[in-house]
């Protein structure tokens, strides 16, 4: 009896054993899958993870690549390449699509090159758009090269009130009231320039302009000599403020003026400049020979920076 009572449990934990035995194996079998599907997951995640993060590369590079571009065009520009960069921006265009940045360059462009009709018309495109201060500014200098100075006066203004501290629009702002007659409202715009930016040869030209025109001459001398003022850069200065004496029209300004100054409208003619790159074929756009463009850069004058001012 004691044996087969024996015999019972010997089956017994062979039984107990087997049966730990499937189970540890049921939960080795089930650990595995569990780690097998949590590396897939793991792995699928990584490569959702590297897509998009290609995906995200490739977009920034493209937005790199477009923003190189326009700035390639910019430098283009401030190299005078005027036409040049028009067959660059139709390029641009071409391939990224017309966006507020390149129908400013390109608005510039036709203006700078003569087209004022197309030019007018690209400013207007920036309407409603980030840049509509600039296109307000080159409306305003469209209109100043058609002599339509009342016009010219009030769309700077609105450009003014975009950029409240861009000095050469003050400049040009100022510019245009001294020639439709509101000298006492010109005072303040060009002062403002002439402080922000003391180095700027078309603020200087055009606040002596302003010292000319309203009598106070002492001054105007002064603050030639102190910022250098060749003889002809003066010359011009006391001739524009003559005549707007006398309510004479100044020389007309050339279309391809950059802004509104007395040192563009009574400038020697044009001439054309070699390229500065050796290989860009043919010749660069027109740009002025002025003595006082060419003015070296001085301290700034004393009127200025003075707190009193005229």
């Amino acid at each position: 009896m004691k044996t087969l009572d024996f015999c019972n449990c010997l089956s017994a934990v062979r039984r107990m054993l087997a049966f730990a035995s499937a189970g540890a194996a049921a939960l080795v079998v089930a650990g595995c899958a569990g780690i097998k599907d949590q590396y897939a997951a793991s792995a699928d995640a990584q490569q959702r993870m590297a897509a998009e993060a290609a995906a995200d590369t490739k977009a920034g590079a493209t937005v790199d690549t477009q923003a190189t571009y326009l700035k390639l065009v910019e430098q283009m520009q401030k190299e005078d390449l005027w036409f040049a960069s028009l067959a660059h921006i139709d390029a641009l265009e071409r391939r990224w699509g017309v966006s507020p940045e390149s129908t400013r360059v390109r608005a510039e462009a036709l203006r700078q090159t003569g087209q004022a009709a197309a030019a007018e018309a690209s400013y207007q495109r920036l309407m409603g758009t980030p840049l509509e201060g600039f296109g307000y500014r080159g409306l305003g200098l469209l209109a100043g090269a058609r002599g339509n100075y009342p016009d010219a006066v009030q769309f700077l203004r609105q450009a003014q009130h975009r950029a409240p501290t861009d000095a050469l629009l003050l400049s040009d702002l100022g510019y245009a009231q001294l020639r439709a007659g509101s000298i006492d409202e010109a005072r303040l715009p060009l002062m403002q320039a002439l402080q922000l930016r003391p180095d700027s040869t078309q603020a200087q030209a055009n606040l002596a302009l302003y010292l000319e025109l309203s009598n106070q001459q002492e001054q105007a001398a002064a603050m030639m000599d102190a910022n250098r003022m060749s003889s002809a850069a003066r010359l011009a200065i006391k001739e524009a403020a003559q005549q707007l004496r006398r309510g004479r029209a100044v020389a007309p300004a050339s279309p391809l003026a950059t802004g509104m100054t007395v040192r563009e409208e009574l400038a020697p003619p044009l001439v054309l400049k070699a390229s500065r790159s050796s290989n860009l074929i043919g010749v660069r756009t027109a740009t002025r020979s002025n003595p006082v463009a060419n003015a070296p850069s001085t301290p700034p004058s004393p009127i200025s920076t003075s707190r009193d001012t005229p």
